[in-house]
């Protein structure tokens, strides 16, 4: 499984990528230069089950925690992810 990041000025992505298919995608808008809203997140029905959420959660936190930025998630996914996961409470917004 590959994550790929796709940035602009205004908004950006992540995509789950598996065997030249896209599995999933999460997008985001910036929110200022400090901090990004997660606002949507899907999964290919081919995908579901196997996590592919979490991981483009991960990797947003990854690019987050590197870049010194923080994460307001209105997603109701990603909100859920965050909920359950103390440890990585320090990206939010």
């Amino acid at each position: 499984m590959e994550i790929i990041q796709e940035n602009e000025e205004k908004r950006g992505l992540f995509k789950a990528v598996e065997e030249g298919k896209e599995a999933g995608i999460m997008t985001y808008t910036w929110a200022g230069s400090t901090k990004f809203i997660i606002d949507h997140t899907e999964v290919n029905e081919d995908f579901k089950g196997k996590g592919i959420g979490q991981q483009m959660l991960m990797k947003a936190v990854e690019y987050a925690r590197a870049n010194h930025l923080k994460i307001m998630p209105l997603c109701p996914f990603a909100k859920s992810v965050f909920d359950k996961n103390p440890d990585i409470a320090d990206v939010l917004f």
